[in-house]
């Protein structure tokens, strides 16, 4: 079991601030596709959770996902994913 978090425009796009997945993808790559392909809605400003992807950060249970693999990275025994567009004013 694998709970996602969305945030910002993520969150918007997704429609929901999480979910949680009974049967993830082996890895953050593919989570993220079948995230994308999964997710129809769009922000104010008409991005859809595909485009947004593009420029997140992810966390895999707090872990920044470019330290242990980026979009190879296994999600085996992670529990929770976040998904964080650029964010800006600090």
């Amino acid at each position: 079991m694998l709970d996602v978090h969305y945030f910002a425009a993520a969150r918007a796009a997704a429609g929901a601030s999480h979910e949680r997945l009974d049967n993830p993808p082996a890895t953050l790559g593919e989570l993220v596709d079948h995230l994308a392909d999964t997710h129809a809605g769009t922000t104010d400003a008409g991005m859809g959770l595909a485009d947004i992807v593009k420029r997140c950060s992810f966390l895999l249970d707090g872990a920044n996902a470019e330290t242990v693999g980026g979009r190879a990275a296994s999600l085996a025994g992670v529990s929770r994913v976040d998904i964080l567009p650029p964010f800006a004013g600090g």
